[in-house]
C-alpha cells in the first residue's frame, strides 16, 4: 500500500515542489494533493475525499475507525521517543493519549520521515503530525495548526561556576549549539549574532554539546528549553540557566488544511485537560514544571 501511495504521489510532484522539511524545530511548509491525484490513490478507511485537499478527516471519521493516526519522529526526546524497552514514551505521547481518551478513540502512533511529514498528511497515511513541531509561517500556510500547547523557549544553559549576564556577555564565552536547530535559527536572526559568531561551535547533536559543557570544553550552550530541562533533570540539575533567552518557540499539532473540524475537536480536548489539571500533571512529570500554554 505504501509503495502504491507514493507512486501515485510521484505523478503529481509538481504540486509538491513547495514542500520543505526539517527536524525538531526547523521550518517546512505543506501542500495538498490535487483531487485528481488523490482519486488515483487507495483511500484509507475512515477518511472522506475533498475536491480541494485530496483527503479530509472529521471527528466522526476517526471515531468510526476508532483511532487517531499520529505521525511523529520517534527519536525526539522528551516529546516522543523510544525507551530502553523500545516503547514509545514522552510528553507528546502522554498528552496525545489523554486527548484521544477524551475523544473516545485510541492514539495510534506512526513513525514517519520527518522531512516528508507534509507528504504523509497529503497522502492520508496519517491524520496529524504531533511531535514538538514548531509554529512557523510556512506551516501556518500549509497546515491547519492547533492552538499552541507548549512554549519551547530558546535558552542559555551554563556550566557549573559560569554565569552569563546578558546576550552581549556571550561574546566572552565558548558556546555550543546544534547545527540546523531552531536555536541556531533564533541566534542567527538576533542582532547579537555578529558579536558571538566566532565563539559559537555547531555540533551534530545536542547530546554532544551537553557532553562538552560537562567536560569543561564549553562554557555554555544555547538549547531548546524542553530538551535542556529534560537532560538537566537527569543530571541532577548541574547546569545553570541564564535570566535571558532568545525568544519563544511555540509547538502545535499539524492537520490537513481542510481538517479544521478535527483540529478544533483536538483543541477542545486539550483545553478540557488543562481545566481538569491533567495537562499540568503530564508537564510536571516530564519537565518538573507546568509549561503548558493556556489559550
Amino acid at each position: 500500500m505504501k509503495k502504491k501511495l507514493f507512486a501515485a504521489l510521484a505523478a503529481v510532484s509538481v504540486v509538491l515542489t513547495t514542500l520543505a522539511g526539517c527536524s525538531s524545530g526547523a521550518s517546512s511548509s505543506g501542500a495538498a494533493v490535487s483531487s485528481t491525484a488523490a482519486a488515483s490513490v487507495s483511500q484509507p478507511a475512515g477518511t472522506s475525499e475533498s475536491e480541494s485537499t485530496g483527503y479530509t478527516t472529521s471527528l466522526a471519521d476517526i471515531q468510526e475507525k476508532g483511532s487517531l493516526i499520529i505521525g511523529l519522529d520517534d527519536t525526539f526526546a522528551p516529546m516522543g521517543f523510544r525507551d530502553e524497552n523500545n516503547e514509545l514514551v514522552g510528553f507528546d505521547i502522554d498528552l496525545a493519549r489523554a486527548v484521544c481518551e477524551v475523544l473516545g478513540v485510541e492514539a495510534e502512533f506512526q513513525p514517519i520521515d520527518w522531512d516528508s511529514k507534509e507528504m504523509a498528511l497529503a497522502a492520508g497515511t496519517i491524520d496529524c503530525v504531533w511531535n514538538g513541531m514548531s509554529i512557523t509561517p510556512e506551516r501556518e500556510e500549509g497546515m491547519a495548526l492547533s492552538q499552541a500547547y507548549l512554549n519551547n523557549k530558546i535558552i542559555v544553559m551554563t556550566a557549573p561556576g559560569v554565569t552569563v549576564e546578558s546576550k552581549e556577555d556571550l561574546a566572552n564565552y565558548n558556546i555550543g549549539i546544534q547545527a540546523g536547530s531552531a536555536a541556531l535559527e533564533a541566534v542567527q536572526s538576533d542582532e547579537v549574532y555578529a558579536s558571538i559568531q566566532g565563539n559559537l561551535t555547531e555540533y551534530p547533536t545536542y547530546d554532544e554539546v551537553i557532553l562538552d559543557v560537562q567536560a569543561g570544553r564549553l562554557d555554555c550552550m544555547i538549547i531548546d528549553e524542553v530538551y535542556g530541562n529534560y537532560k538537566n533533570a537527569q543530571l541532577d540539575n548541574i547546569f545553570g540557566i541564564a535570566d535571558f533567552d532568545f525568544g519563544d518557540d511555540l509547538y502545535a499539532i499539524g492537520f490537513r488544511k481542510a481538517d479544521t473540524e478535527l483540529r478544533d475537536a483536538v483543541n477542545e480536548a486539550i483545553n478540557a485537560l488543562i481545566e481538569d489539571g491533567t495537562a499540568a500533571q503530564i508537564s510536571t512529570d516530564w519537565f518538573g514544571a507546568d509549561i503548558v500554554v493556556r489559550p
